[in-house]
């Protein structure tokens, strides 16, 4: 399970003053399976309270990542990115006992 809780202090894309946020989650190498939280409209820090759910099997957790992509919605043209974060080495991550864990993202475009 993955579960997509906040993002604090994001960077203001629209003319407004605002963010209109939400994250893409894809599983990577293969990117065949992705989900996508609800759009938060003019907000730059974003409460999402969502989870979602890859099924993969334990011994392939070594093997995979997760990638979160911040997105501005824009109605009538390209979403903008906001920025993005690659979390490794799943396996070690599921094992943790502790709170949530916080990364910052990384603004660009240059994940694979």
């Amino acid at each position: 399970l993955v579960r997509v809780l906040r993002a604090l202090d994001l960077p203001a894309k629209d003319s407004n003053g605002f963010s209109d946020p939400y994250v893409k989650i894809y599983l990577l190498p293969d990117r065949k399976k992705k989900f996508q939280t609800k759009v938060h409209r003019k907000t730059l820090n974003p409460v999402f309270e969502e989870t979602f759910s890859f099924g993969v099997p334990l011994p392939e957790l070594p093997l995979r990542r997760l990638h979160f992509s911040v997105y501005d919605f824009d109605r009538f043209s390209r979403h903008d990115l906001i920025g993005q974060v690659v979390m490794d080495n799943l396996l070690e991550l599921t094992e943790r006992d502790e709170g949530p864990i916080w990364r910052d993202i990384m603004e660009g475009s240059g994940v694979r």
